[in-house]
């Protein structure tokens, strides 16, 4: 995938991870739609750019996606990259029974989201030179935060369903994935200002850096991330989790004292 002069659709480019990788492509010389659920926060992405536009999208809704998808691709034919990166993050008690509706809606909007999405764009995308999707996981992708194990569960999900996509569309479209580390964003309460959090403009530079080298395992990840993706394969993961998730309940404690 070229790192110019694509039409790049984003969803949940109206705050955070979204919004900041909305600018900067766009700065890179790309056209960028950006989709969200409401208009004023988009607006807010796109304001006083040209060659960025904005449509409101429901990613729950599979009727929604798809009407979305048809009039992306009427209004802006030469759209050749997706990037799947609207998500929620809620925190979880799994000790005991509970009201199952934000697990529920974690699964639908995390997972069947993205791949409804994909679904609707992919016969239009195996059409377009330099085509490619990109998909946001996380590193809790690969070493799970307990707190909020729905979340977890369906960037594992999405990790492997890239993976699934990177062998099956080879060669007629290419498969990206980025997964963050802990980033500052509104992801959860009091994340934008939480220590030990990535600071978000450094997280989207730094992913840009990389974006434009075009990394041959179709992973983009940042430093920061490293630890976590790699801990398996180095045989670290009971240290690491451990280590995560201390943190994050230290890090979270530290927020509401």
């Amino acid at each position: 995938m070229n790192p110019t002069g694509n039409t790049i659709l984003i969803t949940g480019g109206g705050s955070g991870i979204g919004a900041a990788l909305a600018q900067r492509l766009h700065d890179a010389g790309n056209s960028v739609i950006v989709a969200g659920r409401r208009q004023e926060p988009l607006d807010e992405t796109i304001a006083g750019r040209e060659r960025m536009s904005a449509m409101t999208l429901n990613i729950d809704d599979p009727a929604a996606i798809r009407a979305f998808a048809d009039r992306v691709i009427a209004e802006h034919p030469a759209l050749n990259v997706v990037v799947n990166n609207a998500g929620i993050m809620k925190l979880e008690d799994v000790t005991a029974s509970r009201d199952l509706a934000d697990a529920e809606a974690t699964i639908v909007t995390n997972l069947l989201g993205p791949i409804r999405l994909i679904d609707a764009f992919v016969d239009h995308l195996k059409t377009q030179p330099g085509a490619a999707i990109v998909n946001l996981t996380s590193g809790l992708a690969f070493v799970p935060l307990v707190a909020a194990p729905t979340y977890s569960a369906t960037k594992a999900a999405i990790h492997s369903y890239t993976v699934s996509l990177r062998r099956a569309l080879d060669g007629k479209v290419a498969v990206i994935e980025i997964a963050p580390p802990g980033v500052q964003t509104g992801l959860t309460p009091g994340q934008e200002t939480r220590p030990g959090y990535m600071p978000l403009e450094a997280f989207a530079d730094e992913v840009m850096t990389l974006w434009a080298q075009q990394p041959a395992s179709g992973e983009i990840l940042v430093e920061r991330v490293r630890p976590l993706r790699n801990a398996e394969a180095d045989h670290r993961f009971p240290e690491t989790l451990v280590q995560l998730n201390e943190a994050a309940e230290r890090a979270r404690a530290a927020g509401n004292s």
